[in-house]
């Protein structure tokens, strides 16, 4: 409605903010989340100061309804979603922006990853000197390609699992080589560059030899790389170190991500992902036998599940698995092929009730929901926690 009544809504919110802008595929809320509370750790008055879209309303609605409720506010950490980060590029002249990752996700979305890289990259070079400073993925050869536009670039090591989106040269087609110092293209002179910032155990370290302790509260090595990312972002916007460690340790369910909670007598604990890169990352951090995967294939999640078959879900043998959610069968399918035990019970609540569960878990040990995004809101909300 207010885009409609004020079509230039989004620029004029923006306007006389300093503007933190974080996107990518996988991770942009928690490390959203992770900025927001070391920027507002640093900053007097943070709570008032700084104003963030840090649920997920990433489109251009959810940002301007965010920056409409705070128009006191002089600072914005905005989660955006990969289509509109060439508008915020110039309509905002964001101060910082962070560049996670680029995978396959909503494949009837999002068509060609490259698609979005052209936009990013022509968004910077528009920009010019008055472009964003780009904390960057050195690990993703389409995030380097884009970066070769950017004014500035702060490098971090990721490291990884994943790089079956990395393929091809985004800059001249040829297959990139991948190595123990990272990638390389063959074909021109795109290579994976030196890192300003990378973690050793949970230690974010910087190039020029300080390092800093990471005191997070999330699973999984890639959040300690989004919280890096997130405190090199914050250093940069003049956030001192303590400060902004000590406000990412705060962060410890983004948006209901890891959170406990009990559903249909079953205390379980949530986790999302939505495309093979993010499930390479969190299918290890499960624990319980049995897991519950629960999947769908709304607008929300993308209606092509083809990518199920890029999972390895043959890690799993040996542990019982029940699929649910509406496209419960698509996975049992995959997980037959991958010879891996499991039982199908499509409605959420029921198969947190199968007697499976029963005796599997306790208050220290719940059972893992491992979730794409429908179903996870839906268990959110079956959970209390939304």
């Amino acid at each position: 409605m207010t885009m409609t009544l004020a079509p230039r809504a989004l620029p004029e919110l923006l306007a006389d903010r300093r503007v933190a802008s974080v996107t990518g595929t996988n991770g942009k809320t928690t490390t959203t989340h992770f900025l927001t509370a070391a920027v507002k750790a640093g900053t007097p008055d943070g709570q008032r100061n700084v104003v963030t879209n840090a649920d997920g309303a990433n489109l251009h609605h959810g940002i301007v309804s965010a920056l409409g409720e705070a128009p006191d506010a002089t600072i914005a950490v905005l989660e955006t979603d990969e289509r509109v980060v060439a508008d915020v590029v110039a309509m905002g002249n964001p101060e910082v922006l962070v560049l996670l990752n680029f995978s396959r996700d909503q494949l009837d979305r999002n068509h060609e990853l490259t698609f979005l890289g052209r936009d990013w990259r022509a968004a910077l070079e528009g920009a010019a000197e008055h472009g964003p400073t780009v904390v960057a993925n050195a690990c993703d050869p389409l995030i380097v390609w884009v970066c070769q536009k950017a004014r500035q670039v702060i490098w971090v090591d990721t490291k990884p699992r994943w790089t079956a989106d990395s393929t091809l040269c985004p800059n001249c087609d040829a297959v990139l080589t991948h190595g123990e110092d990272g990638w390389d293209c063959p074909g021109c002179e795109l290579s994976q560059p030196a890192a300003d910032w990378w973690v050793e155990d949970h230690d974010a370290v910087e190039a020029s030899g300080r390092r800093f302790h990471l005191d997070v509260q999330v699973p999984g090595s890639f959040n300690l790389t989004n919280a890096t990312c997130a405190l090199a972002a914050a250093i940069h916007m003049s956030i001192q170190p303590e400060d902004a460690l000590r406000g990412i340790a705060t962060v410890e369910s983004p948006a209901g991500r890891y959170a406990t909670c009990t559903i249909s007598g079953t205390h379980c604990r949530l986790l999302l992902s939505k495309n093979p890169a993010g499930w390479t990352e969190s299918l290890p951090l499960t624990t319980s036998d049995p897991l519950v995967l629960a999947i769908d294939a709304v607008a929300a999640d993308g209606k092509d599940v083809s990518w199920l078959w890029d999972v390895d879900y043959e890690q799993l043998v040996g542990r019982t698995v029940i699929c649910t959610g509406p496209r419960a069968l698509d996975l049992a399918v995959r997980l037959q092929y991958a010879g891996v035990k499991h039982v199908v019970i499509e409605g959420l609540a029921q198969a947190l009730s199968s007697p499976l569960l029963a005796g599997k878990w306790d208050s220290d040990h719940p059972i893992d929901v491992l979730s794409t995004y429908t179903p996870f809101q839906k268990l959110r909300r079956l959970g209390g926690l939304a």
